[in-house]
């Protein structure tokens, strides 16, 4: 059965009756293989899938939305595109349910940059979906959120989210209002901060595997 995204898949080395799940979802302008290059480092006991981004940018680059320009240089995302991704990856996750022995309760989203915002967006929408968040080098865009988002449950949802002090892509003030912002919501979040750019440090992945090992 074809998937609703094309996407490469590490099987759990450990098989149990039902397997977790991390679901990566890469950066703009980037592919599918560019955090499954780590798969071999995460734990063994995970499906570890990689999804390929719907909006091809040519040259094996995709995005999940679009980044627009306005006459002043000034960044825009598109939302629509955006939220339209969101319910795709929330369907993606459903159907990889039905294709997979994975444990429905236990769904991670790794996301890096566009891929981390992402995240967060789909994690507020749907957390009867995912129960764990990782992510690096984003930014909590609650436009992209459904509406009514407040209003859901998230008891179960737990996040890891890390940024580089240096980055020149997304700066780290808006990584940093995330964090507050989830509290309020009573979503438990560990943030950390490295020295690097715009990146995943060999500290941060050593970091979020701990995280996910003692959350997991």
């Amino acid at each position: 059965m074809a998937l609703s995204l094309h996407y490469l898949i590490r099987e759990p080395k450990i098989k149990l009756d039902k397997n977790p799940l991390l679901l990566l979802l890469h950066g703009y302008g980037s592919n599918e293989e560019d955090l499954f290059s780590f798969a071999s480092e995460l734990p063994d006991a995970y499906y570890v899938i990689s999804a390929r981004a719907p909006y091809d940018l040519m040259y094996g680059s995709y995005a999940w939305y679009a980044i627009n320009f306005d006459a002043d240089e000034n960044k825009f995302s598109d939302l629509e595109q955006a939220k339209t991704s969101r319910d795709v990856v929330a369907g993606f996750i459903d159907e990889l349910l039905a294709q997979y022995p994975i444990n429905e309760q236990d769904v991670t989203l790794i996301g890096f940059s566009q891929g981390s915002i992402l995240s967060y967006a789909i994690a507020l929408s749907y957390p009867q979906k995912v129960q764990h968040v990782v992510a690096m080098s984003g930014y909590l865009n609650l436009d992209m959120a459904i509406s009514d988002y407040a209003q859901n449950d998230f008891k179960n949802l737990k996040v890891f989210a890390s940024h580089g002090t240096v980055d020149q892509v997304i700066p780290v003030d808006w990584a940093r209002k995330a964090k507050p912002i989830l509290g309020q919501l009573g979503i438990e979040t560990v943030y950390k901060e490295y020295p690097i750019g715009h990146g995943v440090a060999p500290e941060n992945f050593y970091d979020f595997k701990n995280w996910l090992q003692h959350n997991g």
